[in-house]
This record gives structure tokens, C-alpha cells and sequence, in this order.
């Protein structure tokens, strides 16, 4: 275990999260030991139940002698903001640090529902320390046995998306925006982001995905951003692990905030700043709404297609040739379509095994269909903050954590004989 040059903060926000807050605590300061490490849970009061889980995870831990949990308790009702809610964390270390007279050296952020790697804290730090200004670690969506098209198709998502696109946005240069979980941002960069803010607050509470604002402004700001992926001795990913929502509604929340607060709120608040490629790049995270438009139309003409084959096949319709211009583009969108399956293949059975990633390729209908209905939601949402509607957190329900789940892969969570491979990027 590497030596911490200073005292690290860890932030979790937390709302309606009493079904796993006591889990994460217990998981994450159980394999995260260092001793100058402080857990901030930010807690609102007229959220009794998450106020009660965490004071008996912290409860336990005391009799044990650990005394490294802070509960913050926010000065207003819930749910505001996440940002909001990470704000008032903010507040909170700034009193520590008063008080004992000592600076942080960084800031890791986590949610509620998340698995730590006992690996994570001692990789962010140690970038931290080489001179990274913001760090971010893989997340692992885990697989849902229970929930097998729904529940688990995030897990190639991220494989792609983590193993592919931040990769290659780390090459060009551009921007890495903050997945909201297993990342840190150092003390000088948090504090820069905080000046900028007439309140003196590093987030704006308004921003429904202040995760992915803040990597992009800590780069506007001339920081050093890291994407980072490195393997422990047993050849794990180091990366940060949970259960996502596995119900429809549940699904088309979440990425209806992502949408909204990235696609269409990031246009506004982010603007098209930045080199080339960082332009690029921020035309590929705002394509939501675009690609659910297009995918609704692709799906529409394929039923009427059907439709019309299956007439023509009862002889209640003629069936209407083919052009060469459309047997070309036909051609085209299915070799386009095959390259996509290839990677969404390939990716998740990097990461999942070539089981998964048959399923990923079969999920793949079922992920646009969660996009196309999580765009259109994104959009109505979006207009009804031009319309004066307040933006609350609109988070999403979770109700176990992994650690308490039965995950024969992860088992072995305690390793320390740990070693670093390919870590920057």
C-alpha cells in the first residue's frame, strides 16, 4: 500500500439511498484503511431513514475504533441537486480543514450504491501525487442475473465507452469528463473551480450532471486530466463496480438525466469551446437527442417495411422494387451495423466473457429502445426548465449493494499484493 502524502476526502451524496448507504460505508472503509482518509455522506434532514443507516454503519465502526466517517447533514430539504448535495460536502471539509488547520490533498467522488476497488484509492492518489489535476478510474456496471436485457445492458455501454472511447479521448487530448464515480480531483484544482463561483461553491447547483461538467472545466482551467486504467496482480480491472437500475422506469431516469443534463444542458453550460478534437468530442457526447430521432425513424420504417413485405406476401399489396440507391444504402447500414456489433462484442467480452457478449449483441434493440424513450423524456424536461420548472435530482432508486450480493468473481476483495499496468493513458 503506497503512503498517502496527505489527508484524502471522499464525497457521497446520498438521498432515499437507506437500502445500500450502510453497505458502501462498511465496504469502503474496510478495504480503504489509510488512516488519513475521511468519508463525507451528505444526508438531508427530511431523509430520516438515509440519516438513520448511515449513523448505524458509522455506529459499528466506532466500536471498532474507526472514527474516519463524517455525516453531513444538508441545511435544506431534499431532493435538491446532486451538485447541490456535493456542494454542502465542499462546506463541510472547508470547516475541517480550518479547524485542524491542514489542506486535503484531493477529493474522490463516489455514489451511494457504488463497490469500491481496494486498489482505487491508492491508483488515484498516486496520479494525484504525480501531478494530475483529475483522475478517473473504469466503472464495471456488474452483471444482473435476475435482469439479464435491462439491468445489465449498461455493462457493454461502459466496456465500450471505458474501453474504447475514453481511451482514445485521452490520446487526442481532449477533455475527460468525470463519469460521476471512481475519480478524484486535487485540492488546487477543486479550489480553482471554487473562485471561479461568486458563492464560492465548486458546482453549480443547477447542473443536472455536474460529474461530466467537472472534468471538462478542470481541463478549461489548464489541469492535467488522466484516464486511467491498470490491472491489480490477479489481472482484475481496478475499477468502481454497482448494480444500475434494472426496471424500465428506473432505466429511462437515469438516462433521461444524462441525456438532459449532457446533451442539451452541457450545450448550454459548456458551450463549444477547445481545440478540434475537444469539439469533436462534445458533438459526440450531445448526439442523444439527435441519435434517438434518428433511431425512432430507422425503427418506424423498418415496421412499415414489414408491414408492406407481409401484404405483398398475402397479396393484399404490390411489392414495391428496389432501387439501386436504396439497395446500396441498405448494403451500407448493414455492414454499419455489423461493425457496431463487432465492437460491442469484442469490448464486452474483454470485460465480461464471450457469453455476455453474445448478449450484448441480442441487447442491442433493447438499448436503443431505452434511448429513444429516454430522449424524448430528456427533451420535455429540457423545455420545461426553459419554461421556468426548478431542476431537482431526479435519481434513481437503489436497493442492494453489491457487496452483499453473492459475486463468486469478486469475492476476493482484500488482495494486497497489488501491481500496475498500463495506468496512463
Amino acid at each position: 500500500m503506497s503512503k498517502i502524502n496527505g489527508p484524502v476526502a471522499v464525497f457521497v451524496p446520498a438521498w432515499g439511498e437507506e437500502g445500500v448507504i450502510g453497505d458502501t460505508v462498511r465496504h469502503a472503509l474496510s478495504v480503504w484503511r489509510h488512516r488519513e482518509l475521511r468519508l463525507y455522506v451528505g444526508c438531508y434532514g427530511n431523509d430520516p431513514d438515509t440519516i438513520a443507516a448511515a449513523i448505524k454503519a458509522g455506529a459499528a465502526l466506532s466500536v471498532q475504533g474507526d472514527s474516519r466517517l463524517r455525516i453531513v447533514i444538508h441545511d435544506r430539504d431534499g431532493p435538491s441537486t446532486k451538485a447541490d448535495c456535493l456542494n454542502r460536502l465542499y462546506q463541510a471539509l472547508r470547516d475541517d480543514e480550518r479547524r485542524t488547520e491542514q489542506l486535503f490533498t484531493c477529493v474522490v467522488f463516489h455514489d451511494a450504491e457504488d463497490m469500491v476497488d481496494p486498489a482505487g484509492l491508492d491508483l488515484l492518489e498516486r496520479e494525484i501525487a504525480a501531478g494530475a489535476d483529475f483522475v478517473q478510474l473504469p466503472v464495471e456496471p456488474l452483471v444482473q442475473k435476475s435482469s439479464r436485457w435491462l439491468g445489465s445492458h449498461n455493462c457493454e455501454e461502459f466496456a465500450e465507452a471505458h474501453g474504447k472511447g475514453m481511451v482514445v479521448r485521452s490520446a487526442l487530448g481532449a477533455a475527460i469528463p468525470r463519469a460521476g464515480v471512481g475519480c478524484a480531483v486535487s485540492r488546487g484544482a477543486l479550489h480553482k473551480l471554487a473562485r471561479r463561483r461568486i458563492d464560492g461553491s465548486p458546482f453549480d447547483a443547477d447542473s443536472l450532471t455536474e460529474d461530466y461538467e467537472l472534468g471538462l472545466s478542470v481541463a478549461e482551467l489548464g489541469g492535467v486530466s488522466r484516464f486511467v486504467r491498470a490491472r491489480s496482480s490477479d489481472g482484475s480491472l481496478i475499477a468502481t463496480r454497482a448494480f444500475f437500475p434494472n426496471k424500465l422506469p428506473h432505466v429511462i431516469r437515469q438516462k433521461t438525466r444524462w441525456v438532459h443534463g449532457i446533451a442539451l444542458q452541457g450545450w448550454d453550460r459548456m458551450g463549444w469551446r477547445g481545440t478540434l478534437s475537444e469539439i469533436w468530442m462534445r458533438a459526440r457526447d450531445r448526439r442523444g437527442p439527435l441519435a434517438a430521432l434518428v433511431l425512432l425513424i430507422g425503427y418506424a420504417l423498418l415496421c412499415v417495411t414489414l408491414l408492406l413485405w407481409g401484404a405483398a406476401a398475402f397479396g393484399a399489396a404490390p411489392l414495391l422494387p428496389l432501387t439501386p440507391y436504396l439497395k446500396a444504402m441498405i448494403r451500407v447500414n448493414i455492414a454499419a451495423f455489423l461493425r457496431r456489433a463487432a465492437y460491442r462484442f469484442a469490448f464486452t467480452s474483454q470485460a465480461y466473457g464471450l457469453v455476455e457478449g453474445r448478449r450484448a449483441v441480442a441487447r442491442i434493440p433493447v438499448a436503443n429502445i431505452v434511448s429513444i424513450m429516454a430522449g424524448h423524456r430528456a427533451i420535455v424536461a429540457y423545455a420545461r426548465t426553459l419554461l421556468g420548472d426548478a431542476i431537482q435530482w431526479d435519481k434513481t432508486p437503489h436497493f442492494r449493494h453489491p457487496a452483499s450480493a453473492d459475486l463468486p468473481p469478486l469475492q476476493d476483495l482484500n488482495r494486497s499484493a497489488l501491481t500496475f499496468e498500463s495506468s496512463r493513458l
